[in-house]
């Protein structure tokens, strides 16, 4: 069995006004638009990307998305390990990503793994 390859680790940050953040990133830090929708953007940078996202009314949890190039050869190898972890098995996303979701333990914080399945 071979390993899966780590692609990009992304932080998925939750925004209260998701423009004025796209701004900040855009304005000052240079990044481009990638993907835009009214509740989410990604932005990238020389390789690196930032994921903006509705934070809603409360800002609580940080999201990190980890992009591989086998989403289903990174859950075969965890499934038998996730025993009272919340998860969610793979599954094909609208926007052209296959993802698993996974809680990271004592932190508040959701994992992404995701492949990229068409555009």
């Amino acid at each position: 069995m071979k390993p899966y390859s780590a692609l990009h680790l992304s932080p998925m940050v939750p925004s209260t006004n998701i423009p004025e953040t796209v701004h900040f990133f855009e304005k000052l830090l240079q990044f481009t638009v990638v993907r835009a929708s009214e509740s989410y953007v990604v932005l990238t940078k020389d390789g690196v990307m930032v994921h903006i996202m509705n934070a809603g009314a409360v800002l609580q949890e940080q999201d990190v998305y980890l992009e591989v190039d086998d989403v289903d050869f990174v859950w075969s190898s965890i499934r038998e390990h996730v025993q009272g972890i919340r998860v969610r098995e793979p599954f094909d996303r609208e926007y052209g990503m296959r993802e698993l979701h996974i809680v990271i333990p004592h932190s508040g914080s959701l994992l992404f793994i995701g492949q990229v399945i068409g555009k």
